[in-house]
């Protein structure tokens, strides 16, 4: 049967579970997982498989088409039925998820990626889980006690602890350890209310978000990292992930004021420190080049440029001691701690930059992301250490 670019093979009776694969270009990887998923399941469910292909160069929609009718699945009647959704276009992750779950007729709807860094492995205890516990949101976790990440370079592991640690604490879902899954369940019904209007690649988050009052349990497992085909990962998905968490955190703060404060709080003195130092670049480019200029007096232009690289740091402390963190004690000795403070956590954050390029650089990844990565990892560590060591603060004070 077909309908609206929706094959659907096996039995029409309902399943307990819907399990929604999004690919795109899976290729090399879908067939054997297909055929993992019934070797697990089959015996303890009646499932269907929902693979949502985003029109894939690599043909991958149409090899599972074969698949299914080469394994005689159009007469299967069976605990395993298949759908193939053949979307037109390639619209987002979300999208495609929520495609998939608009065709599933399970009580309980799972979520995983094509590439085996979700193990089907865990899928018989995520069924368990679900099952003595049919109202809550089960989630496969890298992070809680037991999970473990094996096969990701240590940029990967950085970016995705990062993103982890900033999704907990700006969108205030503290108790969650694995926020940023791609492998979870969750009662069908638990959505049907639901406006998912992001552009980010990770469902679970607006879901934590907008459901709040859902019970949330988290498994562990090892994610490992694909064999076959190539990471989705690129500057796209990295700025799209900021753009949603910024409005998530926008939802959040409308909906729940009282809970976001503290975060608000931090996200505040955040910006203001960003924005210091936005002004002190600016700082450092005008006295460089007035002093190197002989417009009021002429000096060599390595030594302008030191001069320039002393008076941003100055005019940075000030700022962020008055405005950012609104510390009005000026006695000259405080003044000066805080100020050898903030100029050796700089100088600690110059190192750390410059040492992220040249080892993401010279292991192959391109200058541009390397840059990119280094400066927002330095930039956050001289906010928080300049924060906690420099004027004394908690990090959510």
């Amino acid at each position: 049967m077909q309908t609206d670019g929706v094959r659907i093979f096996g039995s029409e009776t309902s399943p307990q579970l819907s399990i929604v694969i999004p690919t795109y270009n899976e290729a090399e990887n879908i067939v054997p997982l297909l055929e993992s998923i019934k070797s697990k399941i089959s015996k303890i469910i009646h499932a269907e498989i929902i693979v949502v292909d985003d029109n894939s160069p690599d043909g991958t929609g149409v090899i599972v088409d074969n698949y299914i009718k080469n394994n005689g699945f159009a007469q299967n009647e069976g605990n395993i039925n298949i759908k193939v959704i053949h979307r037109k276009q390639k619209t987002g992750l979300i999208q495609a998820i929520l495609e998939g779950v608009s065709y599933a007729k399970g009580k309980q709807v799972l979520i995983m990626d094509a590439d085996f860094s979700h193990p089907p492995e865990i899928i018989p205890k995520i069924i368990e889980t679900s099952q003595k516990n049919d109202v809550s949101i089960i989630i496969a976790s890298r992070y809680t006690n037991g999970g473990s990440i094996q096969g990701w370079s240590l940029k990967r592991r950085i970016l995705s602890l990062a993103a982890n640690h900033i999704a907990r604490r700006s969108l205030n879902v503290p108790n969650v350890k694995d926020p940023m899954s791609g492998f979870f369940a969750f009662p069908r019904e638990l959505i049907q209310n639901t406006n998912f209007d992001t552009k980010g690649y990770k469902i679970l988050l607006e879901l934590l978000v907008k459901e709040r009052n859902a019970k949330i349990i988290e498994i562990p497992y090892a994610f490992t990292d694909r064999k076959s085909g190539k990471s989705k990962m690129n500057l796209g998905i990295i700025l799209d992930y900021v753009q949603s968490v910024w409005q998530l955190y926008r939802y959040g703060k409308n909906a729940n004021p009282n809970s976001f404060n503290r975060s608000a709080r931090f996200f505040s003195k955040a910006a203001r420190f960003f924005t210091v130092g936005a002004s002190g670049l600016l700082v450092n480019y005008f006295v460089s080049i007035l002093l190197s200029s002989g417009l009021f007096t002429k000096m060599w232009y390595m030594e302008s440029t030191l001069v320039g690289i002393v008076a941003s740091i100055t005019s940075n402390f000030i700022l962020n001691k008055i405005w950012t963190f609104d510390d009005r004690n000026f006695s000259p000795f405080h003044l000066i701690k805080q100020y050898l403070s903030f100029l050796c956590i700089c100088s600690l954050g110059a190192i750390m930059q410059l040492s992220l390029v040249y080892g993401l650089v010279e292991t192959g990844n391109s200058y541009e992301l390397s840059l990119l990565f280094a400066v927002i990892v330095s930039s956050i560590s001289n906010f928080i250490l300049n924060k906690i060591l420099t004027f004394k603060e908690k990090i959510y004070d």
